[in-house]
Order: C-alpha cells, then sequence, then structure tokens
C-alpha cells in the first residue's frame, strides 16, 4: 500500500502487490462469480478472471453477445447460461450490463440474491439513482464496485501487456463483514492495477460529469471548434486536421500523461509556451462554469433521468445511430481517416 498526500488530503493506493493473484484465489476460493453482461467491461474482466483460474460463469440473453462468448471459447451449460440460471449459481453476482439493461433485467437478479451474497456493480449508476431506476438492493447482501478508469478493451489489453489499470473501489454495504476483502479480491481478479477508495456517489458523479465533459463531450466540442475556425480562415483540412488533434493525439497528449503539464509546457518552443500560459486561464475561466452547471445537473439527477428516457424510448438505437452518423460524416473526421494511415508507423507496416 502507498500513503500519498496531496495539499493535505490523504490518501491510499492499494497495489496489486498487496493482492497478489494466489491471495485473490484464496479469498475468493468458495466464491462463484457471475458475469452479468458481455459489453466491454464484461467481456474484459470475465476473460482476465478466467485467464487467472477464478470460477467464473458468464450470464447472457442469447443473441449477438451469446454467440460472441462461445467464440471467445465460453460453453454452453458449463459456465455460459442465460441471465436467470447464472445469477442463480452465482454467490458474487457481476451486474454489468447497460444501465438501462440493468433497469429492465433487476427483477430477475434481485430474485436470484440469497443472504450474504455480493452484488457488485462497475458503475454506482443504478443504486444512486434508484429513484429512476428502482435497484435497491436487499440489506442482507454485500454491496461494493470496483470502476475501472477506462474501457473493458483497455482492460483486457492492459492485462494481456502484464499490466493493469487504475480504479477505484467502494463498499456501500457490509452484510457478511467481508465485503472489504471480496471487493479488492475481485478488483485484482479483473485487471486493476491499484485502486483508490471512493463512494458509489462520488463514483457517479465525478463519471458522468466527466464523460460529458474532458473525455468526450468537451473534447468533441473543442476539436470541432477549432478545426472550423481552421478552415473557416482558408486553412486546408489536412493542416487544420494536424494542427487539431494529430499533434494533440500523437505528440503532445502522450508527454502529458507521461511527464506532466508543466514538462510538456518547458519542452515546448517558448512562443507555444507563452501562447499556452496566457490562454489557458481564459479557457478556464469560460468552461468551469459550464462545467458547474453539467456537475449540477448530474447531482440532481437530471442527466440520469434524460439518459433513463433516452435510452427506454424504441427508436433510441436507430436515433443513435444517426446522431453517431452525423459525427463521422464530419469533415474533421472523415480528413482523420484519410490521414491516420499516413502515421509513420502505419506506412513501416505497409
Amino acid at each position: 500500500m502507498k500513503e500519498i498526500n496531496i495539499n493535505g488530503y490523504k490518501e491510499t493506493i492499494i497495489e496489486r502487490s498487496d493482492y497478489p493473484a494466489e491471495h485473490c484465489r484464496e479469498i475468493l476460493k468458495d466464491e462463484v462469480s457471475a458475469i452479468l453482461g458481455y459489453g466491454p467491461q464484461g467481456r474484459g474482466q470475465g476473460l482476465n478472471m478466467r485467464d487467472q483460474g477464478f470460477d467464473v460463469i458468464v450470464g447472457l440473453r442469447k443473441g449477438q453477445s451469446w454467440n460472441r462468448a462461445l467464440e471467445d471459447g465460453w460453453l454452453e451449460g458449463e459456465n455460459l447460461f442465460e441471465i436467470d440460471d447464472a445469477a442463480s449459481r452465482g454467490t458474487i453476482l457481476h451486474f454489468l450490463l447497460s444501465d438501462a439493461g440493468q433497469i429492465q433485467a433487476w427483477p430477475t437478479v434481485k430474485k436470484n440474491l440469497r443472504k450474504g451474497d455480493a452484488l457488485f456493480f462497475s458503475h454506482g449508476f443504478g443504486v444512486v439513482f434508484h429513484r429512476n431506476t428502482g435497484i435497491i438492493p436487499p440489506e442482507d447482501v454485500d454491496v461494493f464496485l470496483v470502476a475501472p478508469k477506462g474501457s473493458g478493451l483497455t482492460v483486457r489489453n492492459y492485462f494481456l501487456d502484464g499490466r493493469g489499470i487504475n480504479a477505484s473501489y467502494a463498499i456501500h454495504q457490509d452484510e457478511t463483514g467481508r465485503a472489504r476483502d471480496r471487493c479488492l479480491a475481485t478488483a485484482f481478479a479483473i485487471g486493476s492495477g491499484h485502486l483508490f477508495e471512493t463512494t458509489f456517489e462520488k463514483e457517479v458523479y465525478s463519471d458522468l460529469t466527466g464523460e460529458r465533459c474532458v473525455l468526450m463531450g468537451l473534447l468533441q466540442g473543442a476539436f470541432l471548434a477549432q478545426y472550423e475556425v481552421l478552415r473557416e480562415h482558408g486553412h486546408s483540412p489536412s493542416e487544420a486536421y494536424n494542427e487539431t488533434i494529430e499533434e494533440a493525439l500523437q505528440s503532445l497528449y502522450p508527454l502529458v500523461s507521461e511527464k506532466g503539464m508543466d514538462w510538456m509546457y518547458a519542452n515546448c518552443s517558448t512562443t507555444a509556451q507563452r501562447g499556452a500560459l496566457d490562454w489557458a486561464p481564459k479557457f478556464k475561466d469560460t468552461l468551469k462554469p459550464v462545467i458547474e452547471e453539467c456537475y449540477q445537473k448530474v447531482t440532481s439527477g437530471e442527466e440520469a433521468k434524460i439518459t433513463i428516457e433516452s435510452n427506454s424510448q424504441p427508436d433510441y438505437r436507430d436515433r443513435l445511430e444517426k446522431e453517431l452518423k452525423e459525427v463521422n460524416s464530419q469533415e474533421m473526421w472523415q480528413a482523420g481517416k484519410q490521414l491516420r494511415p499516413l502515421r509513420p508507423e502505419n506506412l513501416q507496416s505497409n
């Protein structure tokens, strides 16, 4: 374990060396982990547990995900079952369906929870916004979450590369007195590298805000705004794309990730340094009220209500595909499709 102190805020980081695989297997030796759902998180977490020798089964509806599970080597009737059957067999139920899917499947999952079982989440949405979702766990089960800070594909790829992804964890109910050990053992079994503690509320508030802001929504908006300004002033698509996206993702952002913003600033030209230092406060002053507005809408439940109502519409999938097609058809991303293959590593592989 590692103690960190940031401006007086002390945290304990739990590392993989604190819970090696053999220790996790000992903690979970009498458990059956039932992965309910085979989206990116369900697939990644389930395969990581299977590869490490944990007793893990998968519960799915028959269809596309079921067929993919078969392709991945899960065996019907042995470790692949329909949701009701898997939930009845599991002692730790990994509720990894989509938020909308969790609402639909909750009655089935709830009736299969026995005293002393554990209910595992990778997102606090269903429990925190229970007024909208109806997901209220029974009092006689453990309830905890592990939220990887990345997609399920990243969880799987990091594991295959021999490293783990950082994740948060939270204990919502400890009925057995073993919830923390069950949670931490499960966290490293699914492929975590190190863990920091949170609560269900803080996890979902930070996650929804991040998705809407710097992780996805703000990023797309900022990219598009700069690209359009450059194009409207006569710059070519190649120049606008390279100055907006290619240099950011391929050159500068990796430096920020590896060394920090100060190091990246210090290793750019003096012209870039001066401009970035002068303009950053202006962007912060402009964006902070927008992010605060987003955060308030998240914590009030307004964003959850919008999400649930939208995802519950019968034509949701069709409307989503239309919206994604509109993003895909933007000139900025059409330029990217033609320019990404020209990256040096892609040219070398050809």
